[in-house]
C-alpha cells in the first residue's frame, strides 16, 4: 500500500481522529487494537483505524483499503495514512472467498480519499466562529475540539443507521462487523483479513432468518428489503443529493425501516446536508433541558426550531447542503452536543 502523512497545521482548523471516528456518527471504521468505543472520553488517541471504501465516484473505481492514525495534538499533530486499491479479477469482479482474498496493491490517491471521508476540507475554525456561542455548545466544542463530521459511503451508512434503532453504539458496531465478516469481500492486509461492507446485491440475497442470526432482530427484514430496493434500482440514497433539505429527508423515508431520525443521520453523515439534526434521545434531552422553546410538537417543527437555534447565522444562498442560512452547520453543533452529553459531559 502507498503511505503518506497530513500535517494538521495545514488544515483549516483543528482535527481529532479518535473523536471523529468514535462519536457514534460512523460504524464503518475498525480500530486495529479492537478497543473502539471502550474509552469513556474518546479524544486524543493514537490508534490505527481502517476501512474498506467501496467504489466511489471521483475517488476510486475499486474497493480500497484506507488506514489512518494520528500522533501529536489537534492543532499541530500528524495524520499518517496507508491506502491501496484491490485488484479486480478478469471479469471485473472482486474476490468472493477468504481463500481468494487479494491484497490492496493498486495505487490510489490516499490523501484525497482521507480528506473526503473525514471532511478535512471543512474550515472548522470558520464553523466554530459562525455558530452561536451558547454555553452548552461552547463546552462541547472545548471538550472535543477537532472532531469533524464524516462522509461515509451512502449504502453502508444507510444500513448501519437502520440497525441503530434502540441500540448502544458498541452493539451497532458489532452488527456492522458481523455483516462485513459474513457477506463482505475479503481483503488480505498483511497477515490479517479485512472485509469490505456487503454490496446491496449481497444483502438483498440474504433471508430474514440469516440476518436475524447476526443479531439484527426486528431490523433484519428492513435491511433485506432496503438492500433489495437499492440493488434493483428502485431507490438509491444518492438520489436525495441536490434536493432541498426537507424534501431529501422525505425521500430517504421511502427506504424500509427509515424514519425521520435515521433519514437525518444519512443526510448528515453521508450525503452532505450539514444542517440536518437527528432528533435522537440525547438531542431531545438537550431540547427539554436547554432549549424548551424549540419543542414544536412534531418532528418537522422541532427540527426547524432547533436547527435555527444551533445553526450558523450565515447569509442564505439557496444551497441545500447547509452552507448558508440560519441553520447552516447545525449538524456540526448537534454532533458535538450529542457526544458531549452521551459521555457524561454535563
Amino acid at each position: 500500500m502507498e503511505t503518506g502523512r497530513i500535517d494538521v497545521s495545514d488544515l483549516s482548523g483543528p482535527f481529532d481522529l479518535q473523536s471523529t471516528l468514535e462519536s457514534g456518527q460512523t460504524y464503518l471504521w475498525e480500530r486495529t487494537d479492537g478497543e473502539e468505543y471502550s474509552d469513556a472520553v474518546a479524544h486524543g488517541g493514537d490508534a490505527w483505524y481502517e476501512t474498506v471504501l467501496p467504489p466511489t465516484p471521483d475517488l476510486t473505481d475499486r474497493p480500497t483499503v484506507v488506514r489512518a492514525r494520528q500522533t501529536g495534538g489537534v492543532d499541530d499533530g500528524t495524520v499518517e495514512w496507508e491506502a491501496g486499491g484491490i485488484p479486480l479479477v478478469a471479469d471485473g469482479a472482486v474476490p468472493d472467498g477468504a481463500a481468494d482474498a487479494r491484497a490492496p496493491t493498486e495505487p490510489v490517491d490516499g490523501e484525497s480519499i482521507l480528506t473526503h471521508l473525514l471532511r478535512l476540507d471543512d474550515d472548522l475554525d470558520a464553523i466554530y466562529d459562525a455558530t452561536d456561542h451558547l454555553p452548552l455548545l461552547d463546552r462541547a466544542y472545548d471538550r472535543y475540539r477537532g472532531m469533524r463530521l464524516v462522509r461515509d459511503p451512502p449504502f453502508p451508512c444507510l444500513i448501519s443507521f437502520i440497525c441503530s434503532a434502540q441500540m448502544r453504539v458498541s452493539r451497532i458496531f458489532g452488527m456492522q462487523n458481523a455483516l462485513r465478516e459474513h457477506y463482505g469481500t475479503p481483503v488480505a492486509v498483511g497477515e490479517r483479513t479485512l472485509h469490505a461492507y456487503p454490496t446491496p446485491e449481497a444483502l438483498a440475497a440474504r433471508t430474514e432468518d440469516e440476518l436475524r442470526d447476526l443479531s439484527l432482530g426486528y431490523r433484519a427484514p428492513y435491511v433485506q428489503r432496503t438492500a433489495e430496493m437499492v440493488a434493483s434500482g428502485e431507490a438509491r440514497p444518492e438520489d436525495a443529493i441536490g434536493l432541498p433539505y426537507e424534501e431529501a429527508r422525505d425521500y430517504m423515508t421511502e427506504f424500509v425501516g427509515v424514519g425521520d431520525k435515521v433519514a437525518d443521520c444519512v443526510l448528515l453523515f453521508s450525503l452532505g446536508y450539514l444542517q440536518a439534526i437527528p432528533l435522537d434521545t440525547w438531542i431531545q434531552t438537550a431540547i427539554g433541558d436547554y432549549f424548551p422553546d424549540c419543542e414544536g410538537g412534531n418532528y418537522a417543527e422541532t427540527s426547524r426550531a432547533i436547527r435555527e437555534r444551533l445553526g450558523a447565522d450565515l447569509p442564505a444562498d439557496g444551497d441545500p447542503f447547509g452552507k448558508g442560512g440560519v441553520d447552516a452547520y447545525a449538524g456540526y453543533a448537534q454532533t458535538y452536543v450529542f457526544f458531549h452529553l452521551r459521555t457524561d459531559g454535563e
